[in-house]
């Protein structure tokens, strides 16, 4: 009799762990009609959300990469919007055109809302060229909030040899305008196998003038900047590549100056490490991922904004996967999700921010999980609650596939 009471209690422990471990909750899972098996077809209203931003409307708004599936080269993409009670509206879809070379862009990238309130956005491809949608060096646009009044800024490298830049995310300013970083294009010299150095574009909401701001050269400015991560002073860092050691760069918008530090990331057992996009930290300083060339896993770094005193913390993992999109959440601590995980389908993990270690790692999602798998990116709502997406299935009706979700997840962070 005591074994089995024993036996029972311990089934009730687990049951009850399990309940209490949190869950993702799918808001929207993109659905796609045609060979559930094969997974092609058409994805009506999109598919692979990678890209979320909640609006000061409250109100989510989202790009997915792809119209189709099944084809070898991803095409066309959608814009959407979604409540936090899950009501979704298709805004937007970029279409192959006459010539099936999208002309208004191909596979969108991040949101950004303008200081007008519209939605501001990138696509990598398409714009110019002719080759099966697969070309072009994308645009930038925006458009209204209901989805009205799609316009197309800029074709990025629509001049010759690029001057213009190549695409780049844009990230809203606290003067009104909005910035990008482009890896590529513009008039600086980095030898004869690139094409320009990379560019720091602006953009103003009143007239939708679109003007390359900063061009980046190898030996002066460092070139292939990684990003532009907002500071709390209102100017903008990030990460690129000096003539002998990496650059962290501080960008000014009120007068368009550029000022560089170099910051030389360590060999570790004898192998180059390779850093990643900053954002700054709690505690004023910048951060971001470093991975070490030849072996498996990912650590933080940190440095100051001068770039002195750079650390590289041990790493959180030895295990290969795919981490993105590093945030500073309303506990302090840094969040991100990574595309593959430990299971292979996806994590969200939770590391300190004082020595990079791993403080949780999250696992729900599979090719049966509700909420769909492989991460591709988390945001923390105002509410606390972490939103993000997934890359692929999701649970639809029978007769079509799910090619990823919106969802939103509750582990217990206080709102923003």
């Amino acid at each position: 009799m005591t074994g089995k009471l024993l036996l029972l209690g311990l089934t009730a422990l687990v049951i009850s762990t399990y309940a209490s471990t949190p869950q993702p909750v799918p808001m929207y899972t993109f659905a796609c009609t045609g060979n559930a098996f094969e997974r092609t077809g058409t994805c009506s209203n999109g598919g692979r959300p990678d890209s979320l931003l909640q609006g000061t409307d409250g109100i989510f708004y989202g790009t997915a990469q792809v119209s189709n599936e099944g084809t070898s080269t991803p095409t066309g993409g959608t814009i959407f919007s979604l409540t936090a009670a899950g009501t979704f509206t298709l805004l937007h879809r970029f279409s192959p055109g006459v010539n099936k070379n999208y002309p208004n862009g191909n596979l969108p990238g991040n949101l950004a809302e303008g200081s007008d309130g519209k939605l501001y956005g990138t696509t990598l491809y398409g714009g110019v060229g002719g080759c099966n949608g697969y070309c072009g060096s994308g645009v930038l646009y925006r458009i209204n909030k209901d989805g009205t009044g799609f316009q197309i800024l800029h074709r990025f490298c629509s001049v010759t040899n690029c001057t213009d830049g190549g695409e780049g995310a844009v990230v809203a300013a606290p003067d009104g305008n909005l910035y990008g970083a482009s890896f590529s294009g513009g008039t600086g010299n980095c030898g004869i196998y690139y094409i320009g150095c990379g560019t720091i574009y602006k953009v103003t909401p009143s007239t939708g003038k679109y003007e390359v701001v900063v061009n980046f050269d190898q030996s002066t400015t460092g070139a292939f900047p990684t990003n532009l991560a907002l500071a709390s002073d209102g100017t903008f860092y990030g990460l690129n590549f000096g003539t002998t050691s990496n650059n962290l760069f501080q960008f000014i918008p009120t007068t368009a100056t550029l000022k560089t530090n170099p910051v030389s990331f360590p060999f570790v057992n004898g192998l180059p490490a390779r850093a990643g996009a900053v954002i700054q930290g709690p505690n004023g300083n910048f951060y971001g991922l470093y991975t070490v060339y030849g072996e498996s896993g990912a650590g933080v770094y940190e440095v100051q904004p001068d770039g002195t005193n750079l650390q590289l913390f041990p790493f959180y993992t030895t295990v290969p996967g795919f981490p993105t999109g590093l945030i500073v959440a309303s506990d302090g601590n840094f969040w991100m999700a990574d595309y593959n995980g430990t299971s292979d389908y996806g994590d969200i993990i939770q590391l300190s921010p004082v020595d990079g270690s791993l403080m949780q790692r999250l696992s729900p999602f599979g090719v049966k999980a509700p909420a769909g798998a492989f991460t591709a990116m988390i945001i923390q709502a105002k509410s606390g609650l972490l939103w993000g997406t997934t890359g692929e299935y999701g649970k639809v009706a029978s007769g079509q596939f799910g090619d990823g979700t919106v969802f939103k997840f509750n582990v217990g962070l206080p709102p923003r």
